[in-house]
């Protein structure tokens, strides 16, 4: 995860290249329909954009309520550790503007991906967007 960098900021220093990768991953490859994956959240979010050698490969955000959401890493960048990069610094964000918990709503295949992080997942499996999800909590302190 050396060659991995990570940059944060807000939705006009980082929105055009984390708004490419979701339209990939969400809108193209999941078939997310264009008006649940644009929630009109973002410019209230701090965001996330992995590079490595320079390529925009993930991005991840953070709500002001504490909540994570819309990780996502292009198909040809995955099992390269940038998830893990992503969700790491997503969640030391979280503990430095004083979450005490962090929260997010996994897509079911990847359960086992926010577990190892440790996360813990609650309540009932429910659909978003047409994909199975289950609510996962941290906590930070």
């Amino acid at each position: 995860m050396a060659d991995i960098q990570i940059l944060d900021g807000d939705w006009d220093q980082l929105g055009e290249v984390a708004s490419e990768i979701r339209r990939v991953v969400f809108i193209e490859e999941q078939q997310v329909p264009l008006e649940e994956e644009w929630d009109g959240r973002d410019g209230d979010c701090r965001h996330f954009v992995a590079l490595r050698q320079d390529i925009p490969l993930g991005t991840a955000r953070l709500l002001p309520d504490g909540h994570i959401g819309r990780v996502a890493v292009l198909s040809e960048a995955r099992g390269l550790g940038i998830g893990a990069a992503l969700m790491e610094a997503t969640i030391e964000a979280a503990r430095h503007l004083g979450h005490d918990q962090v929260e997010l709503a996994a897509q079911t295949h990847a359960l086992d991906f926010y577990e190892r992080l440790g996360f813990t997942a609650y309540g009932d499996e429910f659909m978003d967007a047409g994909i199975p999800h289950r609510n996962m909590r941290l906590a930070l302190r």
